[in-house]
């Protein structure tokens, strides 16, 4: 099977690459990304030697050469993860996010599409266009209920919109032209090689370096937490056994309070690393609370009963499992960290710009 990973050096992506290359030996990966802020090919340094694996550094925006990638690597399917993903980045600059959610879905629809249209009718019964969005185009969940995949799209954030948007597109292509397709909606994601202008990362870095760890609002927003290898395992199952036209949502059955991760991150690196920087007794101690972030959703949590149901899919991880090995890989990999933290991104807030 030959794939194409879009977004293959992003956080979630080159998990994906990882487990596809690690443990199908039969599955060619060809890596199709541009390169951003948040791409990072070190996360893929263990299998860029793998002669299943192969790099296009290539912009989604970009129709011809994302034809030319399809002819020329003839997939039997796409995974399509490229995307801006942060919400307060969002708020300061949707523009990116118009571009790149929207407008490159479009576009790897369309040649995803003219490509399908030239196969066989063996190849085009196995050709699936997998697209990978969020819980967040669902909205804010009140303190009961879940997610299921049949919810209403509400998105509240230049972000989610943008993701709501491409997930209407694929369906419309689906619907209208028999492209066939599938839908994954995921909680939120943390692990290894996670860019640190996300909760988890942003707060273990920021705690090790005697920095204040910001909490927006009173903390008590509520997240769905999905461990990332979980997730790659769970992409590829909806791949390969998913049913064309459908939605699976995927999710780590862990909800929990914004300020209930940052305490337990504390609490571990207590224990982990015990070495506090000057000042510090505990690292709970650096906990401050700052205002919130404007049309913050008050809750997420998704019903993945379905994709356990229907594929025998169930997440590996607790949180409390899955949230140690990630700040153990985030002190073991020091240097990872630094030549991160020294670009341009330097763990300043972002979506203040309102």
């Amino acid at each position: 099977m030959k794939i194409i990973v879009t977004g293959g050096a992003g956080f979630i992506g080159s998990a994906v690459i990882r487990y596809l290359i690690d443990s199908h030996s039969d599955v060619t990966v060809i890596n199709v990304d541009k390169l951003t802020y948040a791409g990072n090919l070190e996360s893929l340094s263990e299998v860029e030697d793998n002669p299943n694996y192969h790099f296009e550094q290539v912009d989604i925006c970009d129709a011809q050469e994302i034809e030319r990638v399809f002819n020329q690597h003839k997939p039997d399917a796409i995974m399509h993860l490229a995307a801006e993903s942060h919400v307060d980045r969002s708020i300061d600059g949707p523009a990116e996010f118009i571009q790149t959610n929207i407008a490159g879905t479009y576009t790897l629809l369309e040649a995803a599409k003219q490509y399908w249209l030239t196969l066989n009718e063996k190849a085009k019964a196995v050709f699936r266009f997998h697209h990978v969005s969020t819980d967040e185009v669902y909205g804010s969940l009140g303190k009961d209920g879940l997610f299921i995949e049949t919810s209403t799209y509400k998105p509240n954030s230049p972000y989610s919109a943008s993701k709501a948007s491409s997930d209407h597109l694929v369906r419309a292509w689906y619907k209208t032209y028999g492209l066939p397709v599938v839908i994954t909606n995921c909680s939120n994601n943390y692990g290894p090689y996670q860019f640190p202008e996300k909760l988890i990362p942003l707060v273990t870095l920021n705690a090790l370096a005697g920095k204040p760890l910001p909490i927006y609002g009173k903390g008590d927003q509520i997240r769905d937490w999905l461990y990332v290898d979980d997730h790659a395992r769970a992409l590829f199952r909806v791949l390969t056994q998913g049913k064309v036209g459908e939605t699976y949502n995927i999710g780590g059955h862990n909800e929990k309070q914004n300020i209930e991760v940052v305490e337990t991150i504390c609490k571990i690196l207590d224990e982990l690393a015990p070495e506090h920087p000057a000042g510090v007794t505990f690292y709970k101690d650096l906990i401050t609370y700052v205002a919130d972030r404007p049309g913050h959703d008050q809750r997420y949590a998704i019903d993945a009963s379905k994709i356990k149901k229907e594929l025998g899919w169930v997440p590996d991880e607790t949180f409390e499992t899955g949230l140690k090995k990630t700040i153990q890989w985030y002190l073991t990999n020091n240097e990872w960290c630094e030549r991160i933290q020294s670009g341009k991104y330097q763990q300043e807030r972002l979506g203040l710009n309102v």
